[in-house]
């Protein structure tokens, strides 16, 4: 019997946007699990406890029965492989840091053959989880052995090098939150956040409306300091010099102890603090001509205290960070190599990779370090006896939030600094000897003005829960009110909906708008054609979406795109179903009569925003039945002017279009907003009556004067290469 066990993967779709399942993008995979149709889970003995304690944390998945532990439940009552098989691909990428969580599994036409859809934030890691949990999943069917550590390691190692950075995560999150849609415009961290001419981008910390001036100026430690100092802002005595003897002259000059730095450097590197002699002024020049690459080298008045961060966004600090100085103790039997390792680098928050607010440390790697511990007689290899405390690192060990203790003389230098400098999003760096006091009752100054600051020291402090640092810059790119969105109008159906299309986007065009097309008669930049092949697929709607110029836009989503791709967008302002009607197509899809192909259609009445209207034709009794899934309004058309969907519609005080005799009425409730005789309309020559008023509907829902839209209407052209915009 086990030789017959087996779990065939037919099919994997990545589907980008919205779609049959879900809002989201996931992937769908079509498995066929051949005698496991008759082998459901509780019918496999030990299989329960095998899989369990592989992935123990399945306990969390709630399943259909919405309770924690809902899943375990369906296991022991038996489920079958394909539902297991979502779940386990699940559990898989959030073990491998990667969090999701919808998932469902649904019966095809064919017995055994199942769809499963999961959660996904990136296609190569879906793909790489659903192989890897076939592979766990026949392990604990079939009671053999599974490498779960490897399996778990290689997963992690694609979630790092492929998704987003934590910091930029942690932007587009809080986008998220706020309805804000983004784009991923590179495999790094460049994010289109908003749609078109709303659009604002991010890099990390960085800012479409961060200046490169000023990053070059912050780059600028000299020049920075001088701009600062001009501006009133405190900052240490500095020389600038390029030799070690100079360095020294300038340290008796300024009076020691002080500070050498790279002219050019960041994160601390190569920075050497509280130096007093000659020698120890020397060493900490060659290592930071070193980590400079050759430049200049700044020699600084010492401040006593300790480092601080203060992110400022905008024209306020909305985080700030305390340091401390990084000591090892002795026990007299390892190295200061070895008690790095036990006492420092055991912080979980200490690691090599993007998601560390801490860097791990390895004396003997470090120049800062080798410096630091000569001056006090050691070296990495020494072996301090039992009790000695020895001094690791002075700076860069900003970890404790202390954003609500900050005095307000302190976060408004910090600000200044950064206005100073020019930056839209800065870290300060401050030296402080107390960070509740007044800035003018202590010696602390400002040290560095960073362009593109580190987040997670302020994301995942040491203590507390970490600052809203990812809604303070969403807040700073989106005014109140700002939703990053343009009006968006989605198309499905069967009815000629390529040139509904271009109609609805010629009437937005002549409304004033720059409108970006993407259909079966080709893609369209404010009247431009792009491309002359079909374009209604994601790709092309993605096009449209990322153009800076785009103030409106128009999408044709047949059935097979939904399916096959999901739709381009996340939310539309006008969603149009002109129809629910099967055909051969939808074959492929598993889709096999009208009831099936209602719940492709119904995706993009799914999508309409709150605000937003779902244009419905009347005439398809399963097109009236989408009105209820609709968050926003709803505006009936119909070639019949009796219809009783429209009557009951206007009774409710709603907007209706519809043809009476040879004249296309548009009305709200009782009143006649206008009457547009298709005798004059360019598009009656060419086009039925309903394709008209679908586009009509959707212009008014749009809001568009119905005396615009009778002029559109008379100068549209329908043939694409006549077209006059």
């Amino acid at each position: 019997m086990q030789d017959k066990i087996n779990i065939e993967i037919l099919r994997v779709t990545h589907l980008r946007g919205p779609n049959i399942w879900t809002y989201r993008p996931v992937i769908e995979a079509w498995v066929d699990i051949g005698d496991l149709e008759n082998h459901p889970s509780n019918t496999i003995p030990g299989f329960y406890e095998r899989l369990t304690t592989l992935l123990p944390g399945l306990i969390e998945h709630e399943c259909s029965p919405g309770v924690r532990g809902g899943f375990l439940q369906r296991l022991q009552e038996g489920t079958w492989a394909a539902h297991i098989l979502e779940h386990v691909c699940l559990e898989m990428q959030n073990l491998a840091g990667m969090r999701t969580g919808f998932g469902k599994a649904r019966s095809t036409s064919t017995p055994g053959i199942y769809k499963i859809a999961f959660r996904t934030r990136h296609e190569k890691v879906g793909r790489a989880a659903l192989q890897a949990g076939r592979a766990l999943l026949l392990s604990a069917i079939m009671d053999t052995p599974f490498d779960m550590a490897q399996t778990v390691e290689d997963l992690t190692e694609m979630v790092d090098d492929l998704c987003l950075g934590p910091s930029t995560a942690h932007i587009v999150d809080a986008a998220t939150a706020r309805r804000i849609p983004n784009i991923r415009l590179t495999s790094g961290n460049l994010v289109q956040l908003g749609y078109g001419k709303a659009q604002r981008r991010i890099w990390t910390a960085e800012t479409d409306q961060t200046s490169a001036i000023a990053e070059e100026i912050a780059s600028d430690k000299d020049l920075t300091k001088a701009l600062l100092k001009s501006c009133g802002v405190p900052v240490p005595e500095g020389e600038l010099v390029r030799s070690a003897e100079a360095a020294w002259e300038a340290a008796q000059e300024i009076g020691v102890p002080v500070v050498l730095k790279p002219y050019d450097g960041n994160h601390g590197r190569g920075v050497s603090l509280d130096l007093r002699t000659e020698a120890d002024v020397n060493a900490a020049f060659e290592l930071a001509f070193r980590k400079g690459e050759g430049s200049a080298v700044i020699v600084e008045k010492y401040i006593p205290g300790n480092e601080h961060r203060l992110l400022i966004v905008g024209k306020k600090m909305v985080a700030a960070a305390a340091g401390e100085s990084l000591w090892v103790t002795g026990d007299g039997k390892h190295n200061i190599d070895e008690l790095t390792d036990l006492q420092i680098n055991t912080d979980p928050r200490r690691g090599s990779g993007e998601d560390s607010p801490l860097n791990a440390l390895m004396p003997s790697k470090s120049g800062e370090i080798i410096l630091e511990l000569e001056r006090a007689g050691f070296k990495p290899g020494s072996v301090p006896e039992d009790g000695r405390k020895v001094l690791i690192q002075r700076n860069g060990n900003v970890k404790f939030d202390i954003t609500d203790k900050v005095h307000p003389t302190i976060a408004a230098a910090a600000a200044l600094a950064a206005r100073v400098v020019g930056l839209d999003i800065a870290g300060v760096d401050m030296v402080l000897e107390d960070y509740t006091q007044p800035l003018q009752s202590q010696q602390g100054c400002v040290i560095e003005v960073n362009a593109s600051p580190g987040l997670l020291a302020h994301i995942k402090p040491v203590n507390g829960s970490g600052q809203p640092v990812g809604r303070a810059i969403i807040d700073h790119l989106f005014g109140e009110g700002q939703d990053g969105r343009i009006p968006i109008v989605g198309i499905t159906g069967t009815q000629h909906n390529g040139r509904i299309a271009r109609l609805v986007a010629w009437l937005v065009h002549i409304s004033g708008k720059q409108v970006g097309l993407a259909c079966s008669e080709g893609l369209y930049l404010d009247g431009r054609q792009i491309d002359a092949s079909n374009c209604a697929h994601w790709e092309a709607g993605q096009r449209v979406l990322i153009n800076r110029s785009v103030q409106a836009a128009v999408f044709e989503n047949p059935g097979t795109m939904i399916l096959g791709e999901g739709l381009a967008y996340d939310k539309c302002t006008v969603g149009v179903v002109t129809d629910v009607a099967w055909h051969e197509g939808l074959k492929h899809y598993d889709i096999q009569d009208a009831e099936q192909t209602y719940k492709v259609a119904r995706t993009q009445v799914d999508v309409v925003l709150p605000s937003g209207t779902a244009v419905l034709n009347a005439d398809d009794h399963q097109a009236v039945e989408m009105a209820e899934l609709c968050d926003g309004k709803v505006i009936f058309y119909s070639l019949n002017a009796d219809s009783p969907a429209l009557a009951a519609h206007r009774e409710g005080g709603e907007r209706v279009v519809f043809l009476q005799g040879k004249v296309i009425v548009l009305a709200q409730g009782a009143q006649i907003a206008a009457s547009l005789p298709l005798a004059h309309l360019t598009p009656a020559k060419s086009s039925k009556p309903e394709m008209v008023m679908a586009a009509v509907a959707a212009a008014w829902a749009l809001n568009i004067p119905v005396e615009l839209i009778g002029a559109g209407l008379r100068t549209f052209e329908s043939a694409p290469k006549k077209t006059p915009y």
